[in-house]
């Protein structure tokens, strides 16, 4: 009987196994290079839990047949490290996967750097932290930094399947039916983590008795009550998945908090933060705008700690930032005045540049009378003086039409109105 959990034992045993991460360790990639290369750097593997930090570090020196020690930087004690570096001089080299790199104590860390400097170590730290947040300097410098993505739905159906054929390591000596619907819910719910997707798998096949053909059936209830997460109709590549990505973008832009967070909690239930952040993101500037400008950066910043924290504490940001979106005043001015301009220069409409606008800064300008009315604006009173910017076959176009819908748009707005009645007829 296999004792050990399915997830470890369906760790890759070289990087060409590895699933996802294509951006290291594709073909040509600087991972892919540095074992075709044979030539193995200190690195930090950064990202969300189960995206396979340590899985790959494991990889990469299997597939340099290098000696390996992991350790974890909370647990073990300094002498477990000291054990290691004996264990490297008596091998010429070893390879110390460090867990939790960013916990790393000083007295470690001091231990350790000397090391790393003569290449007798090659570290390859992995953490759950944005290294340049939380990991010292001293280790972060002499280490390569290298993000791992979180993982696609796709990639984590690759590793079910996987396992369900592998008869080494998986259930391939097992004749199992998982239902489309159970693979979906698998691969859904497990928000990226294949570690989850995995062993959620495993008790499923290890509570489901067999039916009378000998076959272990796995579908959709068996599925809901292993991730213990229920299944939720929201197709992401379906029509259903864009109805409520569009509800939910103009229930923001209708103000209607009640309906927003309502769509919101559903498009938290299919776990798809990536349509959340795009459609906060965009709707902070497309539908907010210059009625609240602080709108746009809070809502990037409430998008990157959801990211940081993972569901499902990732709500909490989230529903802050909407709340905010919902409630703020609503202006499309400034776009809609970027697709006037726009309008106006993919049909044709666009003129010669004024030449007191043209750039001086080249021997021989002034001959060609470039730049030599320009008036600097810093040298009149409040910084503006009057002079044509637009090219003369638009120059009386007004792109920007204000309105008066909070208070920094109202003000902008009195700024337009007044320069436009200072210029000169």
């Amino acid at each position: 009987m296999k004792q050990k959990p399915l997830a470890f034992r369906m760790r890759p045993a070289n990087i060409y196994e590895i699933i996802g991460q294509e951006h290291l360790v594709g073909e040509g990639k600087i991972i892919y290079r540095m074992v075709e290369a044979n030539r193995l750097a200190s690195m930090i593997l950064f990202g969300p839990p189960g995206t396979g930090k340590t899985s790959m570090a494991q990889a990469l020196a299997k597939s340099l047949g290098l000696p390996v020690k992991k350790l974890n930087a909370v647990t073990d004690k300094k002498k477990d490290m000291e054990i290691a570096v004996e264990e490297a001089k008596m091998r010429g080299q070893l390879v110390l996967i460090l867990d939790e790199v960013h916990r790393l104590d000083k007295a470690k860390q001091d231990f350790l750097l000397p090391h790393l400097e003569s290449n007798l170590i090659t570290l390859i730290g992995c953490t759950t932290s944005n290294p340049y947040h939380s990991i010292n300097p001293a280790i972060r410098s002499r280490c390569h930094l290298f993000e791992l993505h979180r993982l696609s739905e796709d990639h984590v159906k690759v590793a079910i399947k996987r396992a369900i054929q592998d008869d080494q390591e998986g259930f391939g000596d097992l004749t199992i039916e998982l239902t489309d619907e159970a693979l979906s819910h698998f691969s859904g719910s497990a928000n990226g983590d294949m570690r989850s997707a995995l062993n959620g798998l495993e008790l499923a096949v290890a509570s489901t008795p067999k039916n009378s053909d000998g076959h272990i059936v796995i579908d959709l209830n068996i599925a809901e009550e292993c991730m213990q997460k229920k299944s939720f109709s929201h197709d992401k590549g379906g029509d259903a998945h864009y109805d409520v990505l569009s509800a939910f973008q103009k229930s923001i832009r209708g103000s209607d908090v009640d309906a927003a967070l309502h769509y919101l909690g559903r498009l938290i239930e299919a776990g798809d933060l990536d349509s959340i952040a795009r459609r906060m993101i965009v709707t902070a500037y497309e539908d907010i705008g210059l009625a609240n400008p602080q709108a746009g950066p809070r809502a990037i910043a409430a998008v990157q700690a959801a990211e940081r924290l993972g569901f499902p504490e990732a709500r909490i940001p989230l529903s802050v930032a909407i709340v905010e979106l919902c409630l703020s005043p609503k202006s499309n001015t400034a776009y809609k005045a970027l697709d006037a301009a726009l309008a106006d220069i993919q049909n044709g409409r666009s003129g010669e540049i004024p030449s007191h606008l043209k750039d001086a800064h080249y021997q021989g300008a002034s001959k060609l009378g470039r730049g030599v009315e320009y008036k600097y604006p810093h040298n009149y009173d409040n910084a503006w003086i009057d002079q044509q910017y637009l090219p003369d076959s638009i120059k009386n176009k007004h792109y920007y039409q204000p309105k008066s819908t909070g208070k920094f748009e109202s003000a902008m707005k009195q700024v337009y109105e007044k320069l436009q009645s200072e210029k000169k007829q």
